[in-house]
């Protein structure tokens, strides 16, 4: 058995986030599409025979205890007794707080790969439902399809979308998602819609307004790239995305970015390239 294992670690896209009510516990109830990119970050997985959990990153400052990647392997060992350990070095390449879901694909990809590494057994279902403890957005990265999100994000229908190619901005600027969603004037009452209703209905970021206004470069960015393609943001930002129909003409607008911008071209895929590497390292 190979104690190796290298995989990718997807973003995904919220192409509209609707936020339909709160519950009791305070978490909201939404409803979006969760788009997933061809482009990530990138884990290497090395398994110990101790109960060693290590990592290490390209971003220092990113190597604590809090990291999702280590959240997802400590949450691992104590749900199935598991004995084993790992050493990971992860490769960032997408922003902090940018909405793309990026630490949450970490956690997933970790759940995905420790579940094989360490000879566990676990199915995707169970995987999600222990990635659910880490994040919200955890549990569609474990399924590896695009999907129309429900509850909190973790009711998923899986859809089929054109593969399409999309710039995707980010300013500089960090956005807390738990300051968004404790925000009074975050809008919260959105009506439902029904997975049929999906092509009829106007699309939009319920959190886009409120973050524009608090965070005048995502306003900025937004403006900046309605002149190439129609733009939302993401999540509750920072990252901003527009549509393209082909890849030149994506990677032209992302020449002419501004310069407090970062930003790269990916495209849109059904299925996650994570579930694919995972396969054939089987």
């Amino acid at each position: 058995m190979n104690n190796q294992l290298s995989l990718p670690a997807v973003a995904k896209l919220n192409l509209f986030l609707h936020i339909t009510g709160r519950r009791a516990d305070g978490y909201h109830e939404l409803q979006s599409i969760f788009q997933l990119l061809d482009y990530g970050d990138t884990l290497h997985f090395s398994a110990l025979p101790t109960t060693e959990l290590t990592l290490s990153c390209n971003q220092a400052e990113l190597v604590t205890d809090d990291n999702l990647v280590l959240k997802a392997a400590r949450l691992l060992q104590r749900a199935t007794g598991c004995t084993q350990g790992v050493r990971v070095q992860l490769e960032k390449r997408l922003p902090m707080g940018g909405g793309l879901g990026g630490g949450s694909s970490d956690a997933a990809t970790t759940l995905l790969a420790l579940n094989q590494l360490w000879q566990l057994g676990l199915s995707q279902q169970q995987l999600a439902g222990l990635g659910l403890q880490l994040g919200a957005d955890v549990p569609v990265f474990v399924q590896g399809y695009t999907a129309f999100a429900e509850g909190v994000g973790e009711h998923l229908t899986p859809i089929q979308l054109p593969e399409r190619w999309y710039l995707v901005v980010t300013p500089d600027c960090h956005i807390s998602t738990k300051e968004i969603f404790q925000h009074p004037d975050l809008p919260r009452n959105t009506a439902k819609i029904s997975i049929n209703q999906l092509q009829h209905s106007d699309w939009r970021n319920d959190c886009e307004a409120l973050v524009s206004q608090l965070y005048p470069n995502v306003a900025l960015t937004l403006q900046w790239l309605l002149e190439y393609a129609p733009s939302r943001m993401t999540g509750t930002g920072a990252s901003v995305f527009a549509a393209f129909s082909d890849r030149l003409q994506a990677e032209a607008a992302l020449r002419d970015l501004p310069s407090f911008c970062r930003g790269f071209v990916a495209r849109g895929v059904n299925e996650s390239p994570t579930l694919a590497a995972l396969a054939a390292f089987r």
